[in-house]
């Protein structure tokens, strides 16, 4: 019997839950040419999103072909440019031919290089030679909406973790030039996001930045707990077993609604359940997920400074006012201005959060670790 919870990897059927109202905010930006770009912590899940908006439209005899490129692995402007042309030309014809005919109409200035595996349909690779591409760049970023127009589709180009395009050798330079010519795109529309929220929020929210401004800016925020609890149940009866209201809600209340662990805690508790779920199983659970992480936490901690880690110990004592003087004397964080650095240095660090409602860990199970595991006399 297969586990009805899924974390690591794309949430789809009944796997996924919630996030109607996103659905419908994006599916219209898509049908109305009007670029999106979405911002949440890692693994709240964007691309799941994204991919169960891309499985909607794409039904039937729709013209609209989604486009999706992952950018965590691209580190220089070349790559960029040889990875964006492969999964263009891939999406938009199904023959080998097709594609080659396509590279000779749409690329006047640059020659490509194509290389195949076995596989020619799905297993094939684009190159650029570089100086070709400095002088003639807007032949590949222009790709998608040329094809548009030949073919009468609509593609939706949808690039996760676009924040690394923040490590190219000449990041902002780059960024104009994509911004140049995709702004005159009709027919091709851009679905951005990346798990670096003041990274994204850096490139599309100052006004200094050449993408302010590009499109509609979704903060994705986390599942309400009344979806969990349902869809928690929902799950465990699916598969013969029961999981009562209490134990759902906390769960929930447990992973702070975070989407991967909630499901990783409710996969955990699951598959220790013959048929109902008690205390007992929910415990061992907790137990299970805290010492198959220990190690990882252990690494992160190691990467702190002491004042990092003072900060975090503060933070789990519910201390009312993390700059006050009795705070910074208590925890040894030196002065208010410092609790300033820590608090930006842990955020860049990706151990923390910071949001509308408050400061907040990004993995509730670290959270926990470190509260009743660490912090132990």
């Amino acid at each position: 019997m297969f586990s009805p919870f899924v974390y690591g990897k794309i949430a789809s059927g009944e796997a996924f839950t919630d996030r109607e109202e996103e659905q419908k905010r994006l599916a219209e930006n898509i049908r109305s040419h009007i670029n999106s770009v979405i911002i949440s912590p890692r693994r709240w899940g964007k691309s799941s999103l994204v991919r169960k908006v891309g499985e909607t439209l794409q039904r039937g005899k729709s013209p609209i072909r989604f486009c999706y490129l992952d950018l965590f692995n691209v580190r220089t402007e070349q790559e960029f440019y040889a990875h964006f042309a492969r999964e263009v030309l891939r999406v938009s014809y199904s023959k080998w031919e097709e594609r080659l005919d396509s590279a000779k109409r749409f690329f006047k200035r640059l020659t490509p290089k194509f290389s195949m595996g076995t596989d020619p349909l799905n297993d094939f690779s684009v190159s650029f030679d570089l100086e070709e591409t400095k002088d003639a760049p807007e032949e590949i970023l222009d790709l998608p909406e040329r094809i548009c127009q030949h073919r009468k589709i609509e593609l939706v180009i949808c690039l996760d973790e676009f924040q690394n395009i923040g490590f190219f050798d000449e990041p902002l330079a780059f960024q104009k030039k994509m911004r140049a010519q995709w702004q005159h795109h009709k027919q091709a529309t851009y679905c951005l996001y990346g798990s670096k929220r003041h990274m994204m929020t850096e490139l599309f929210e100052n006004k200094s930045m050449p993408f302010y401004k590009f499109g509609d800016v979704v903060f994705l925020q986390k599942i309400p707990e009344q979806y969990w609890v349902k869809y928690l149940i929902d799950g465990f009866s699916r598969t013969g077993k029961s999981l009562k209201k209490e134990f759902a809600e906390r769960i929930a209340r447990e992973m702070e609604n975070h989407p991967y662990f909630v499901q990783q805690l409710a996969h955990t508790i699951w598959t220790r359940t013959a048929k109902v779920c008690t205390g007992k199983e929910y415990s061992e659970a907790i137990d299970v997920l805290l010492q198959e992480h220990g190690i990882l936490f252990q690494r992160e901690i190691d990467g702190l400074t002491n004042s990092q880690i003072n900060f975090l110990k503060a933070l789990c004592s519910n201390a009312a006012q993390l700059s006050s003087a009795e705070t910074l004397k208590k925890h040894k964080m030196g002065s208010s201005g410092n609790v300033n650095r820590i608090k930006s240095s842990l955020v860049s660090k990706e151990v923390l959060d910071i949001t509308p409602q408050g400061i907040s860990f990004i993995d509730p199970m670290f959270k926990r670790w470190f509260s009743t595991i660490y912090m132990k006399p």
